[in-house]
């Protein structure tokens, strides 16, 4: 007996579901006007570091907040929490991704309207995220200079689901021998047009353009609600 019909079917509701939830969070958002922006990339892409300097940098004039997705720790939550921003950490255990519904867990008690940017950072894994709506209205797929050029040719449906990609680490390009070039075409093979930005947390070179793209799409948001 084959099970792959009844396996097929189980996959169905489970992204039917997350996509009713995620359509739910979307008109939540918008409703009280905060700017959802989601990150994905594989493990030590830098994710963390990247959105702790963006929280850091953006608070005094923005009023932002986290949630964090780990299978087992809190740690990626207590580092962002030296921004002073709100941080809450969604433990995953065996998931590989966040989905919809755990947003919604992870946002009770919390007043939207309180906030202008709502960052989402996923687990690291290229793979599951692709295929979970979490209501954002900006997803963002990072890629490492440490990792290689070729990332978004082994894993082309995450980058093709993201509306930014961004290079990570660009302090460490020389001494990896990064092909800006390469990354670059085959970044647009995959996704065409997308929105390339090259930065490093570290130098915060690159992190004030990256900065400004976000706040004019928090503003374009806002001028066509």
């Amino acid at each position: 007996m084959n099970p792959q019909p009844r396996l097929v079917a189980l996959r169905h509701n489970v992204f039917k579901k997350n996509d009713l939830l995620a359509r739910g969070l979307r008109s939540r958002f918008q409703q009280a006007g905060v700017h959802v922006i989601s990150l994905v990339s594989s493990p030590g892409s830098g994710k963390t570091a990247f959105l702790e300097k963006m929280l850091t940098t953006m608070r005094p004039q923005f009023r932002v907040a986290a949630l964090v997705g780990d299978l087992a720790t809190e740690n990626d939550a207590a580092r962002l929490a030296r921004s002073q921003a709100p941080v809450r950490q969604i433990i995953t255990g065996t998931v590989c991704h966040l989905e919809a519904e755990m947003v919604q867990h992870a946002l009770e008690g919390w007043d939207l309207r309180d906030l202008d940017f709502l960052f989402i950072e996923n687990v690291g894994n290229l793979v599951c995220p692709a295929s979970y709506d979490l209501g954002e209205e900006l997803r963002i797929v990072l890629l490492s200079v440490t990792e290689g050029e070729d990332k978004p040719l082994k894993y082309p449906t995450i980058f093709n689901s993201a509306d930014v990609a961004v290079i990570t680490k660009s302090d460490l390009a020389v001494a990896t021998e990064f092909d800006w070039a390469a990354a670059e075409s085959n970044i647009q093979s995959v996704r065409p047009g997308i929105q390339t930005f090259r930065l490093s947390a570290k130098t915060g070179d690159g992190m004030a353009a990256f900065i400004a793209f976000v706040q004019s799409r928090r503003s374009a948001a806002i001028a066509s609600a």
